[in-house]
């Protein structure tokens, strides 16, 4: 166990343990039943001291320390949440008589402070090292020592220095998953120090009663500090006797051993000193976790939280969260969060806010198709929490059945065959569903009571016939909308997020760049992440002057040569206190190891004015410790005519609607007109090509000169171009990006709906439902109430389409919802219903059977051979 162990998680050791038990009862070696190698190598007394250096106490963390220190090879630690580093940092104060030098690979003077560290028996602790380690530590790696008169010597690069004992190196990668080389691997011991939840559990627990109570905290150390001493102190007290005993080997000798009946004496009183305090601070510390155990629910709501935002990863290789970021923002919300009095209430009011909060925080970095997957995530994550969701029915619900199903012929005259296959399908693998049991039989023999739920509006609001509406909860009838109405998943979706955690965890908040630069700090940059078409330099740039940082910031486009001016520019802006922007990471791959060790060195000694702005595309080169200690933003259309409304109307004040024209009630309605144009134009792309032929990228700059032009019209006319505004915006400043003549007809079209003499009255419509118009002039409030009132979901008829035309956006949505949620699910058994392996081998049956038999080739030549008349023989034989 301590040679291989180290990398895996805790499952695959438990696994191994128990494996290499079997092999040593089927070989007939003694061993103790049930042995373990915590069992057998466990020093409690240590264990204690390790715990009160901030070793999280849960049996991986314990058992990476017994590996660390059991282990002839020095220890490369995966610690992606800095849990391992914390460990070593304060264990080496505590522990090492000389100390600890803690350093980066970046720092020039390395070497240099490894061989001090070697030669007077220091710990040495190298932080975020890469998957390639430095030659110049190999003979550290090797221990390549050599005898040297009475001690040992080491040779470093070009120097042979003496070699202390008690030195000791440690490593550790922030990077989640590295790969390094097997040439890497044996010559290090790597260990898993990924956080556990129930590791994670504790640590939150502590900070929340450190928070709240921070008396009973610092108690609490207290006595875990001196538990540790008293229990260090027993052992040395032993180790005194025991080495007092051993030297004299007669009887006699040891009674006339007067130093050895005087540390008896000595020790008899100290060991009884030290018991009895033992016994009261073990008293004591029974009733304060007895009270940080009744705010435990509190904890755990954190760690599945944190455990959720880290799967986001899978997802796309920039949404990175570290844990030092998400326990500022648990802190936060300790300290903003209502207190009302009571445990229960605490807890709840704390919970409601802290998931909130972060549903925030996360959702401003999250492109906006991921958005609604990461509230079903926190939703399902907090059900699975509660013991409200069972494991084998969400798995039926991501990945349908499987294996192979006779379908019986279609008896309905409301479904095609091709549709009833399908139907059937799922409907039949319900049957392993224990709540399902006898659904499959019902809807067989009354099939013709699901024709409603296939033909209505909106499925998912539809009670299900006979007793199943009774009988399901919320999530179950999402199975069964799914085997007869899978383009209504969304929706249904939607739906049970409002009724689980609140309707607020479906409105992604609106962009605000002033709340993400407040976010900010010299050592955290603010990272744009960009999509197709989309260009944050001109909101940075209005922000940089509403910040009067107009005249102080400095941008550049990164490529090829560019390395050099972006470090000097950086180094500029930090001393002076400017901002600096950095476009384009993604294409200077070669440049982003030398910005992650920029990042890493900036520190609060820099101007306290200093920010550094980054944008890049999504990419698998952008350094993940910069990723994880930033704020990250998207910028792209939001996703609905409501939150692009929205988003655009946050833009305005109510002095640029008043005062922007000479003629403001007719630049309210027009303005109007032209942001709920540029919010149709843009979410008609996801209607595919019945949306537009080709999938344009209309952008808010698009928006802002139709703004400035209308503006210009306005006040240098008595009458109202309603042509001109109409042609400059259809035909120039979004005609321009318009290629496809049939798009082009369209485009005009659409915003003939919108400038047309008719947008001043108050009762013209923009779609027959009437749910959609121009409100009357108001504030700027009056038309956020306003927006905030129009469906979450628009109605394809506000786009000029047939309710039909979003049946195929609304199945590929549910497809890639479902697929992408499916992707970052654990590859083990949930302990219940079929394996991972027992479903695939059922597929791997499935298919053999149906396939046909290998040709006999020798019997194919024979009887079709190969003639110059007949070449289609020679294709068959062939083929």
């Amino acid at each position: 166990m301590v040679a291989y162990a180290g990398p895996f998680i805790s499952q695959y050791r438990t696994d191994l343990e128990t494996m290499w038990r079997e092999k040593i009862e089927l070989l007939k070696i003694p061993s103790e039943k049930g042995i373990t190698m915590m069992g057998l190598l466990e020093d409690k007394v240590k264990t204690k001291i390790w715990t009160a250096a901030s070793l999280p106490n849960d049996n991986l963390s314990i058992e990476n320390a017994i590996i660390m220190f059991k282990s002839r090879r020095w220890p490369l630690m995966i610690d992606p949440q800095n849990q391992a580093n914390k460990f070593i940092k304060k264990l080496g104060v505590d522990e090492s008589d000389v100390g600890l030098d803690v350093m980066k690979t970046s720092n020039p003077n390395l070497l240099r402070n490894l061989e001090l560290g070697i030669q007077t028996g220091k710990w040495v602790l190298i932080e975020n090292v890469g998957q390639e380690l430095d030659p110049a530590l190999e003979p550290i790696l090797l221990q390549q020592k050599t005898k040297s008169g009475g001690g040992w010597s080491l040779k470093l690069g070009d120097k042979v220095i003496a070699y202390d004992d008690h030195f000791r190196f440690f490593m550790t990668t922030t990077l989640p998953n590295p790969h390094y080389s097997p040439e890497t691997s044996v010559k290090v011991t790597l260990l898993n120090f990924a956080i556990t939840p129930f590791g994670l559990e504790e640590q939150m627990l502590n900070q929340f009663v450190l928070q709240e109570m921070p008396d009973l905290q610092k108690k609490k150390d207290t006595i875990v500090q001196q538990n540790a001493q008293s229990a260090k102190t027993l052992r040395e007290i032993e180790d005194k006797i025991l080495e007092g005993l051993t030297k004299n080997k007669e009887i006699s000798a040891i009674l006339e051993d007067d130093e050895l009946i005087n540390i008896l004496a000595d020790s008899k009183q100290t060991s009884d000193d030290i018991n009895q305090r033992l016994i009261e601070s073990e008293e004591t510390e029974k009733e304060i976790d007895l009270t940080r155990e009744s705010y435990r629910a509190v904890a755990f709501r954190a760690s599945l939280l944190f455990f959720c935002i880290i799967d986001l990863a899978i997802i796309d290789s920039m949404y990175q969260y570290s844990l030092q970021w998400f326990s500022h923002l648990f802190g936060i919300a300790i300290d903003s969060s209502p207190k009302p009095e009571g445990v229960t209430e605490r807890s709840k009011a704390l919970n409601d806010y802290f998931t909130l909060l972060l549903y925030e925080n996360v959702c401003r970095s999250l492109f906006e198709k991921d958005k609604t997957q990461f509230s079903f995530m926190l939703t399902i994550k907090i059900l699975f929490g509660d013991n409200q969701v069972d494991p084998l029915e969400w798995r039926y619900f991501l990945a349908g059945p499987s294996g192979e199903v006779d379908v019986p012929p279609n008896p309905t005259d409301w479904l095609g065959d091709l549709e009833w296959i399908e139907i059937y399908k799922q409907v039949y693998g319900t049957k392993d569903l224990p709540i399902f049991k006898g659904f499959l039989e019902y809807f067989m023999k009354e099939h013709h009571k699901f024709k409603t739920l296939f033909d209505v509006k909106d499925p998912e609001l539809e009670p299900l016939p006979g007793d199943w509406d009774d009988k399901l909860n919320s999530f179950r009838k999402m199975i069964v909308l799914k085997a007869i109405r899978p383009d209504k998943i969304t929706q249904a979706i939607t739906n049970f997020i409002v009724e689980k955690i609140g309707e607020q965890f479906i409105i992604p908040p609106t962009f605000d760049l002033a709340k993400s630069f407040k976010d900010s700090s010299v050592t955290s940059p603010l990272i744009f992440v960009l999509s197709t078409g989309s260009d944050p330099v001109s909101g940075y740039l209005r922000f940089a002057e509403e910040m009067n940082m107009s005249k102080k910031q400095a941008s550049i486009s990164l490529g090829k040569g560019q390395d050099k001016k972006a470090e000097k520019m950086i180094e500029e802006a930090a001393s002076r206190g400017g901002w600096v922007l950095l476009m384009n990471c993604h294409l200077a791959s070669s440049f982003m190891p030398k910005l992650e060790v920029i990042v890493e060195n900036l520190d609060d000694s820099n101007h306290r004015d200093f920010r550094m702005w980054l944008t890049s595309m999504p990419s698998k080169f952008f350094p993940v410790s910069v990723l994880q200690n930033s704020v990250k933003m998207t910028l792209e259309p939001p996703k609905g005519l409501r939150a692009n409304l929205l988003r655009t109307y946050a833009t305005f004040d109510d002095k640029e609607l008043a005062e922007s024209s000479n003629k403001p009630e007719v630049f309210k309605k027009l303005l109007f007109a032209y942001c709920f144009f540029h919010a149709i134009v843009q979410d008609r792309r996801k209607f595919g090509p019945i949306g537009w032929n080709i999938a344009y990228d209309f952008t808010n700059e698009d928006l802002t000169v139709n703004i400035k032009q209308l503006k210009i019209f306005l006040n240098e006319y008595s009458e109202i171009p309603f042509k001109v505004l109409h042609f400059l915006g259809a035909e120039i400043n979004y005609g321009g990006r318009v290629t496809d003549y049939k798009d082009v007809k369209l485009i005009t079209t659409i915003l003939s709906v919108y400038i047309t003499p008719q947008i001043i009255d108050d009762n013209y419509r923009f779609s027959p439902s009437g749910k959609y118009y121009s409100p009357p002039n108001g504030e700027l409030e009056d038309y956020l109430d306003y927006i905030k009132n129009l469906p979450l979901k628009p109605h394809p008829e506000v786009f000029g389409l047939h309710e039909n035309a979003e049946i195929t956006t609304a199945q590929q949505e549910t497809r890639d919802i479902l697929e992408t949620i499916l992707s970052i699910q654990p590859r083990s058994a949930a302990g219940i219903g079929k394996s991972r392996d027992e479903i695939i081998q059922e597929l791997s049956e499935g298919i053999q059977k149906r396939t046909p038999p290998e040709f006999d080739l020798e019997m194919v030549g024979k009887q079709y051979p190969t003639e110059y008349t007949e070449s289609m023989n020679t294709v068959l034989f062939q083929e």
